[in-house]
């Protein structure tokens, strides 16, 4: 699995256990409660942990292995001697008969992937080695960007922002303008990261990670696409998006051949922020022109000030996010693209790569 490459197997037993082992360590075992296809009944679970049953809530779970639930990913867990317990329910874990498997793991779920994700019938297969053709081994990456390519067109996976789209991979890898050009795929089953990454002076990799630690991979800042990009990839650079400038925890704006494009956070209360994406009309432009990224801040508070997420705000009328105009929906998609390598958590990352980058 992955590249570097670790070993994954999966035992099934009739019982309805599942023990899964990385390089030959046992890193899970999984006791279904339910029948799957090589366990027609399930587990038992009161013969694994006295006072549960089949149909165990988590509170009763949690009596069962004397600890307090947390919470990670799809996951409820407890932590128990350096291992943990994770609970998987179909339904609501307050009430009985919803417990669909109970499993003992070294990863810690939510900060980890699980090893049973190895075996994810959505992304576990897309990786494609060379295997020794033409005397390269380790990942095949064409045949492994078109593959994670079918796999987002079918919506299987989903292209992370804030990193290399995988469509301008392999051209800024050819560049050699980038240390380590890195492109994410979110499966839509396990949720797992694939990171698909070429070097400048190394074997390319193609590893699995949960989101948060994908997004805690260093980033570098994305050259000029007149720096690296063919003549199509630069004529579609025309057509995009533009980022022009940004107010931290405030506003972003974008322009675009049909206007420019204010992004402004509100706040709802304490615990709720959001956004509003709307379209300057004329008059904005002109004060933008004329007052700079003053006017902008005030511009954005009066949008905050008026509740945009009601009906009564005559902002709110304007969010593209909720607009049924044609068109509504690209543009949307093109404001995220524009901005997405300037964003906070994006911002941090480069500025990760720039310390850990060595001299020269």
């Amino acid at each position: 699995v992955g590249e570097p490459a670790h070993t994954a197997r999966r035992l099934r037993f009739a019982s309805g256990a599942e023990v899964f082992l990385r390089d030959a360590t046992v890193a899970s075992v999984i006791l279904h409660t339910r029948p799957t296809p090589f366990a027609p009944r399930g587990v038992d679970l009161r013969a694994w942990l006295p006072g549960t049953s089949d149909d165990a809530t988590l509170d009763e779970i949690a009596k069962g292995v004397h600890a307090r639930p947390r919470f990670g990913g799809p996951y409820a867990y407890f932590a128990r001697e350096e291992r943990f317990v994770r609970c998987r329910f179909e339904g609501r874990w307050s009430e009985p008969g919803h417990l669909v498997e109970l499993a003992v793991t070294l990863a810690e779920p939510g900060r980890a992937c699980q090893p049973d994700d190895d075996f994810c019938g959505t992304c576990g297969d897309l990786l494609v080695r060379a295997d020794g053709v033409d005397g390269v081994d380790g990942v095949d990456v064409d045949a492994t960007v078109d593959a994670l390519t079918a796999a987002r067109d079918a919506q299987l996976l989903r292209e992370g922002r804030s990193v290399v789209p995988l469509a301008d991979l392999r051209l800024l890898h050819s560049s050699g303008l980038m240390e380590r050009v890195e492109s994410h795929l979110e499966c839509t089953s396990c949720r797992r990261t694939t990171c698909l990454t070429l070097y400048r002076d190394a074997p390319p990799t193609c590893v699995h990670l949960t989101f948060d630690a994908a997004m805690r991979r260093p980033l570098e800042a994305i050259p000029p696409v007149e720096q690296w990009g063919d003549a199509a990839r630069i004529a579609a650079a025309a057509d995009a998006m533009r980022y022009v400038d940004h107010h931290p925890g405030s506003w972003f704006l974008a322009e675009h051949e049909s206007g420019w494009y204010l992004q402004s956070r509100y706040s709802r209360g304490p615990m709720v922020d959001g956004s509003c994406l709307i379209r300057l009309e004329a008059s904005e432009v002109e004060g933008y022109r004329t007052g700079g990224r003053e006017y902008l801040t005030l511009l954005a508070r009066q949008i905050d000030e008026s509740r945009p997420w009601t009906d009564e705000s005559p902002f709110g009328r304007r969010h593209l996010a909720l607009a049924d105009e044609p068109g509504a929906a690209s543009l949307r998609a093109r404001f995220e693209e524009a901005i997405a390598n300037h964003r906070w958590i994006a911002q941090q990352r480069q500025a990760q790569h720039r310390r850990l980058a060595p001299p020269g």
